[in-house]
């Protein structure tokens, strides 16, 4: 926030007679849930009652406030929500926690707005700044149904475990976990709506939205019901400055702005939305919103455990997508509905095929066909990137971290990392190289004169390879090679097994069995670095960050397979390729 406010201050000293954008992204309330002790501990036993008598309380709340309608009826609790009441004590006090923890984070989220707001205030500009402020598609669900102290752990399909979060119960929010709250949160907080982010129906896609702006808006603490989209936003602010878009810059052809713009509804409450239809899609599930109507198909049912009863795994092939389209989609009248609670699948079919047609009109438009319906399975597949991947990467010290999607991809094949490196005669320690954080990674380093490697599997356990002896002073090459053993479980959270061997030079030092790897994804916040672990610890065996106290020239990671072949299957596979070029 100081950055926020420093680059205002900084823009009208340079230019003053000019207006300015800032665009900023608060992280908040995304996990990882963490904020000052002090802040969390203002909300204790405010939701020890749970969540569904906090859905009451909001829903009540909202209708007092009329954001919205007074006909809205309160969604059912959701069948993969476990029912409140019947939870163990010690579970109830730790989700009661992870949501003291949330709200804590929020307000101090709203406390840092603030000082924006009053540094506006007091340089004169609050008035004819138009502030607006949304939120991330509907309340995240990534948590599961016991929270979750390492996001990491979903993102890699790793089952989060209860016990462990109920060690961590005192030390949620701090910087030591990644934590998220339990999905009944997820639903409490996108009353009165049903399900959640990652769905489409509209407890997935909808936020509350504010709009401040005392010089362009007459009526004030208003209420506006009218249909938008955050698309949206881009041609209201072009509106609201006289603005037209350019239709080319330096010759290069702009693409369409697809948003409509909403400014006549500042200062006209009742004047009607330009904004008539808009689908929605989101690992398959899809939506389509028209004139007041909402068409929607979850993928394949609106409970996990339907969706693995109508088709086990969530995967999506063209057979299954005429039986989704066939009896898949709900229909509701938002007029009479708001909450998506009166299915009218069945008594108004006219309208549902209308509306289906529709989307796959808009699905055309937009490029939104094929469908893929894979989830976290999609972290596996090759990214675009700037160069053509490569067998060798060569990293040096004294350089920012890398971050991952950039970073050489090491997981589920066989690699080796070699860094070259001169020891002083009295010894040194230190990383070598390290890639993630504490929520999931590997690391090499030198401590207390051994060579570790450590691979942290989603922060459920640490596998410390070691060398057997100290390593050697001088100019040399520290080696960390891995050859798999098995194949990778990626549906499962496990990467592929297999044997790790350290060495000094082309001595071998220390060797050990990975039992599992991270599967999909490294670490969430944490890059590759050299010569220091410049985030949280990768591994428990040092504080970071444990800069190593050598001298490192470069480090390379080679992922072509050869170097952890013996020498009788290098000789091997060059002769098949010998013969495949004849």
């Amino acid at each position: 926030m100081d950055k926020a406010i420093g680059f205002i201050a900084d823009t009208k000293q340079l230019a003053p007679e000019k207006p300015f954008f800032l665009y900023l992204a608060t992280g908040a309330q995304h996990a990882p849930h963490q904020v000052p002790k002090e802040w969390a501990d203002k909300y204790k036993g405010k939701f020890d009652d749970g969540w569904d008598a906090y859905r009451e309380k909001v829903f009540a709340k909202q209708k007092e406030l009329g954001v919205i309608p007074q006909n809205t009826v309160l969604s059912r609790h959701d069948p993969d929500v476990q029912d409140w009441g019947q939870l163990p004590a010690d579970e109830r006090k730790l989700y009661a926690r992870m949501m003291e923890v949330f709200a804590g984070f929020l307000e101090h989220t709203d406390h840092h707005i603030g000082r924006l707001v009053d540094f506006l205030e007091q340089m004169g500009e609050l008035d004819n700044t138009l502030i607006m402020l949304i939120s991330d598609n509907g309340a995240s669900a990534e948590g599961g149904p016991h929270g979750s102290v390492n996001e990491n752990k979903f993102f890699n399909n790793v089952p989060d475990d209860l016990q462990q979060n109920l060690q961590a119960l005192d030390e949620l929010g701090g910087p030591k976990y990644f934590n998220h709250y339990a999905w009944g949160w997820t639903f409490a907080g996108d009353t009165p709506f049903k399900r959640w982010k990652r769905e489409t129906f509209r407890g997935g896609v909808s936020d509350a939205f504010l709009v401040h702006w005392p010089k362009g808006i007459e009526p004030k603490g208003g209420v506006r019901t009218q249909f938008a989209h955050a698309i949206d936003m881009v041609p209201t602010v072009l509106e609201a400055l006289e603005i037209s878009p350019p239709k080319d810059i330096r010759g290069v052809t702009q693409s369409p702005i697809e948003g409509v713009s909403f400014a006549h509804t500042f200062n006209d409450a009742a004047a009607a939305s330009k904004h008539d239809t808009q689908y929605f899609e989101m690992f398959a599930h899809r939506a389509i919103y028209h004139d007041g109507w909402r068409a929607v198909c979850p993928f394949p049912g609106d409970s996990f455990a339907e969706a693995k009863a109508s088709f086990g795994e969530l995967t999506l092939t063209e057979d299954k997508l005429r039986e989704l389209d066939a009896k898949g989609w709900e229909l509701y009248n938002l007029t009479e509905d708001p909450a998506e609670t009166n299915n009218l699948a069945e008594t108004h079919r006219a309208k549902l095929i209308e509306m289906i047609a529709l989307w796959y009109v808009e699905a055309g438009r937009y490029d939104v066909l094929p469908l893929d319906s894979r989830g976290t399975a999609r972290f596996a597949d090759p990214r675009p990137q700037l160069t053509k991947e490569r067998d060798t990467y060569v990293y040096y010290p004294g350089t920012q971290s890398v971050p991952e999607n950039v970073a050489v991809k090491v997981l589920n094949r066989a690699h080796t990392i070699s860094a070259d490196v001169d020891v002083p005669s009295e010894g040194a320690e230190g990383v070598l190289i390290c890639h993630g954080g504490n929520t999931g990674g590997y690391t090499l380093f030198v401590k207390d004169g051994k060579l570790h490697y450590v691979h942290n599997y989603v922060s459920a356990e640490e596998f410390d390879i070691a060398s057997t002896e100290s390593i050697p002073t001088g100019k040399l090459t520290l080696r960390y090679e891995f050859e798999p053993t098995g194949k990778p479980d990626l549906a499962h959270g496990k990467g592929t097994p297999g044997k790790g061997r350290l060495f000094a030079n082309e001595t071998l030092i220390g060797q050990g069995e990975l039992p599992v790897t991270i599967p999909l994804l490294i670490g969430l916040g944490g890059g590759l670095s050299v010569g220091r672990n410049p985030g949280s610890p990768v591994s428990e065996l040092y504080t970071p960050p444990f800069a190593f106290t050598g001298n490192i020239f470069k480090v390379t990671v080679d992922v072509s397979g050869k170097s952890t072949q013996s020498a009788e299957e290098q000789h091997k596979a060059a002769a098949m390729a010998a013969m495949k070029r004849q």
